[in-house]
């Protein structure tokens, strides 16, 4: 009897989850470059009541008897589609019209870059491109982009910014990162990525993560000058998936209910 009870409490936890990943999700409807969560199931070990035997030429086979256990969190994962674009025609907003990141540094002696889609780019006063967090943007070599004594800047689609009123030998070109796993990368939060080794795959090289934009091989993707990507959150699909949880954990809900009036009822049988 108390099983149904225990798998009603591991639907209700797993169902709590799911409402959490899409309250996160309809809350960063309007976060740029952010990317939608799901949660998926899997059922727990079940237990086997009696095997299954093999048919014979005096009896047929029998299937096995098993009693499942409940359900729990399969993964949670990452959905890396593309978002929609909003153009703003700030010369600094960038969108990858590809599967690239971003590469972004708190100091320059920091040896793997933090990944991110979020364009929304800024100079600061020494006049390096950084993120609204402050941190630098690096160029295809990892080095921190500085623009500074230019009296403006051009970005074309491969990334190369070309500095007005400067040598042309000043130009540089922002890096653009391509993982072989997207779905491997951690979140930290402020739109950014830490890369782990599930990320990069068996061959990846956490300090060789600069590519070149437009790169046919890597398929890294152009870069968009004007525009930013939003998030990829559709509210019309995570409302009904918040349907469906609100329904699935007060059906679970039920069962701890209906169990806990079947064990009153055998209590009573004392009376």
């Amino acid at each position: 009897m108390l099983r149904s009870m225990y798998s009603g409490v591991s639907g209700m936890r797993g169902f709590q989850t799911k409402l959490d990943v899409i309250g996160n999700n309809i809350a960063n409807v309007n976060t740029v470059g952010f990317k939608a969560g799901r949660v998926m199931f899997k059922d727990i070990l079940s237990q086997t009541v009696s095997s299954g035997t093999a048919p014979t030429d005096e009896r047929g086979g029998v299937n096995p008897m098993q009693v499942g256990l409940g359900t729990t969190i399969g993964s949670i994962d990452t959905i890396h589609t593309p978002g929609s674009a909003q153009t703003t025609n700030r010369p600094t907003d960038l969108r990858i019209n590809g599967d690239g990141f971003f590469m972004v540094k708190v100091s320059e002696d920091q040896d793997v870059p933090f990944l991110t889609r979020a364009g929304d780019f800024h100079i600061d006063g020494n006049g390096n491109l950084v993120t609204s967090d402050g941190l630098f943007v690096t160029d295809v070599d990892g080095g921190i982009i500085n623009v500074s004594g230019a009296t403006g800047i051009s970005i074309g689609q491969d990334g190369m910014i070309t500095m007005q009123g400067g040598d042309a030998a000043d130009a540089v070109q922002i890096g653009l990162a391509r993982v072989a796993n997207p779905e491997g990368l951690e979140k930290m939060g402020g739109n950014l990525y830490r890369v782990t080794e599930n990320a990069l795959g068996e061959d990846g090289d956490p300090e060789a993560l600069g590519l070149a934009p437009n790169d046919p091989d890597q398929g890294t993707g152009a870069i968009i000058v004007g525009q930013l990507e939003m998030s990829n959150v559709d509210l019309t699909g995570e409302f009904t998936e918040m349907i469906v949880a609100q329904r699935g954990f007060q059906a679970n809900s039920r069962i701890i209910t209906t169990s806990d009036e079947v064990l009153q009822e055998v209590v009573n049988l004392k009376r």
